[in-house]
């Protein structure tokens, strides 16, 4: 039988990862504000690119931290990262397009209420879609 296929997971496991994936999210996201700071404030960028620079690095720390930590996964590395850029290509245009609308000069929202309710959107989808889409077979396979 695949070994894939004999690990099976208790509700204590899926408690624990979502623990642990709260926890590196919750770093991920100082990352992304305190860069999205930076950039805004100080390098008086607008908010869709500070955004953008500010989501990519918080994606990248959240995604290396999850998948040896969270999930202990052996999976295919490069295969991993393309399903959670698929996740990103429709995530991070919609989150961008509905940022900057919400803090233009029209409407006029606060870009820090607005990026804090993005990042609780972005934590609740990503983990479904983390557990479910990019390692659901692959859950403690790095597992010693």
């Amino acid at each position: 039988m695949n070994k894939k296929q004999d690990i099976v997971l208790t509700k204590k496991d899926n408690l624990i990862h979502f623990l642990k994936f709260t926890l590196f999210s919750i770093s991920a996201g100082i990352i992304q504000v305190i860069s999205f700071t930076l950039l805004h404030e100080i390098a008086k960028m607008k908010y869709w690119p500070a955004y953008l620079i500010a989501l990519t690095l918080s994606v990248l720390w959240n995604f290396t931290l999850n998948r040896k930590f969270t999930f202990k996964s052996a999976a295919n590395i490069p295969l991993a990262m393309f399903k959670v850029a698929c996740y990103y290509a429709v995530f991070t245009p919609l989150s961008t397009w509905w940022g900057d609308a919400l803090t233009s000069t029209s409407i006029g929202w606060n870009e820090y209420v607005v990026l804090i309710g993005t990042m609780l959107v972005n934590f609740v989808t990503e983990f479904v879609f983390t557990r479910f889409v990019v390692y659901h077979n692959n859950i403690n396979t790095a597992i010693k």
